[in-house]
């Protein structure tokens, strides 16, 4: 969850409401964005693959 809290906001919905929507001229991602980027995304799928796996290990059984 600290992941996704952690991102800035894009614009639109929620996050204009709390100044998210205030952003620098400077276009474009930072390394850091897209490094926090690739890293919820491989850990949301790592999250998804242990609920599939558990889920399988208590039908077994």
């Amino acid at each position: 969850m600290m992941l996704v809290l952690m991102h800035k906001g894009k614009g639109g919905g929620l996050s204009d409401m709390f100044g998210g929507g205030m952003q620098s001229s400077v276009g474009g991602s930072s390394v850091a964005e897209r490094n926090l980027d690739r890293i919820t995304v491989v850990v949301g799928l790592l999250w998804f693959a242990c609920i599939v796996v558990l889920g399988v290990l208590m039908k077994l059984d």
